[in-house]
């Protein structure tokens, strides 16, 4: 069940993988996020020391979170992979030129997961054709049922 998506995503990149993830968080974090009070579309994944990191997720904490909690809602957040995993993707980030990027946070058997994709920029005229293929494909739709 997802939580929130980074549409965004999709339009500046184009993603080759995707890989599940898990989040560490604090207590007021998973209540704000289970309210729905999370934003990944100004976030970005990090390589540092062979651990991986997002930057900028903000997760607007609750009124009603405990008091002796001091929250940060851009705190930067480590996330969960295996050891194989990281290696690899610290490879194609290095050497082929990819980014990686948040694309999807949800629920998986209760926990918090986060969706991060493998990602390399789309130029300005791949973007101009994607949009295109859209308008071509929605028109489309709309002659195949003027005809039904």
């Amino acid at each position: 069940m997802s939580i929130i998506d980074n549409r965004k995503a999709y339009h500046d990149f184009f993603i080759e993988e995707k890989h599940e993830a898990g989040i560490v968080l604090e207590g007021w974090e998973v209540k704000a996020i289970r309210a729905g009070r999370a934003n990944i579309k100004e976030a970005y994944v990090v390589i540092r020391d062979e651990e991986i990191f997002i930057f900028g997720m903000h997760i607007t904490p609750l009124i009603s979170a405990s008091s002796h909690v001091s929250p940060d809602p851009t705190r930067t957040r480590k996330l969960l992979l295996h050891g194989r995993e990281i290696a690899r993707l610290i490879g194609k980030v290095e050497r082929a030129g990819f980014t990686l990027v948040p694309l999807d946070l949800h629920y998986s058997k209760g926990r918090v997961k986060l969706e991060i994709g493998l990602a390399k920029g789309k130029k300005l005229y791949d973007k101009r054709e994607d949009e295109k293929k859209r308008d071509w494909e929605r028109e489309k739709q709309r002659l195949m049922r003027a005809r039904a």
